[in-house]
């Protein structure tokens, strides 16, 4: 798969140095979606958190850990929003960081997605105020776009595995809410070239994709609030039984507290330490090397 390197600069990630690259992913122009507006970041008051909308070419943003304590093992990223815009910020490059900070080679997915006004958010607000059985017409669009980028993340990561410095049996799939519709998909089409070695569907979302997990899915750790607001928590506990009767190696940290999208909000929950918990799993099925 070919793919063009766009920007490399260095920054430092307090205590490690981090080295960030963006990289264009391969893809085809699709026929029935256009995107009249240009990529665009922003802080969201919606949302207080900063956000992307409008991409309409994937890309992968690479965080290299300090090379003392990379690990070998990476992590694709794939933040939420609804189909309609990435929470960039608390779903990504937060994430990122921490995750390089722990020896991990983290890539963030900018995946496409539907296109959309000057505030991205608020259309999403106004749709779904107006029908969310038309959000899901509308968003069905480019699901299959945003796994396809999915894919070619994972194939892309494989490939160039040993210019990257990372085992390529040890590459993780981390979807959020939107970006485990994402994941979803990753489950459903995966090919040799392109399978996960382990997925993490954070608060997934469940009404674009249904997976359809097989003896060969990867093992797969859920995390997940039951007190989410968006998706009844029962469908969470169905889906680790599904994982489960399918023959995968699957866990669950479903908490009490955290609302759905708690990701980096710091609330005094049991659920704001989810990554460590998802660490020890990491190492414990010895995906990541302590």
């Amino acid at each position: 798969m070919k793919t063009i390197v766009l920007f490399l600069s260095l920054f430092f990630c307090i205590p490690t140095l981090c080295a960030q690259v963006i990289i264009e992913l391969t893809h085809k122009k699709p026929k029935d979606i256009q995107w009249k507006n240009p990529e665009k970041e922003y802080f969201s008051k919606i949302w207080n958190t900063k956000a992307v909308t409008n991409v309409s070419s994937p890309t992968l943003t690479m965080y290299q850990p300090d090379p003392e304590k990379q690990n070998g093992t990476s992590v694709i990223i794939a933040p939420g929003g609804g189909m309609y815009a990435l929470s960039i910020e608390s779903e990504g490059r937060k994430v990122a960081t921490w995750l390089a900070n722990k020896g991990v080679t983290a890539f963030i997915l900018k995946y496409r997605l539907v296109p959309t006004g000057e505030d991205g958010i608020q259309d999403l607000v106004d749709i779904l105020e107006k029908s969310n059985e038309e959000r899901i017409r509308i968003t069905q669009k480019v699901v299959p776009y945003a796994v396809n980028d999915g894919l070619n993340a994972i194939e892309y990561v494989r490939k160039n595995s040993k210019k990257l410095n990372i085992d390529p049996t040890k590459i993780g799939f981390m979807g959020f809410s939107a970006g485990g519709v994402v994941a979803f998909g990753v489950v459903n089409e995966c090919t040799k070239e392109n399978t996960p070695n382990f997925i993490v569907p954070v608060y997934p979302g469940t009404d674009l994709i249904d997976p359809k997990p097989n003896k060969d899915t990867a093992p797969t750790l859920f995390i997940a609030a039951a007190n989410d607001a968006l998706i009844d928590a029962t469908i969470f506990t169905e889906l680790f039984n599904r994982f489960h009767t399918a023959g995968v190696k699957t866990g669950i940290h479903l908490y009490t507290k955290g609302g759905h999208g708690f990701s980096f909000w710091k609330r005094g929950f049991p659920s704001d330490h989810w990554l460590d918990r998802f660490y020890e799993w990491a190492v414990s099925e010895e995906f990541i090397k302590n």
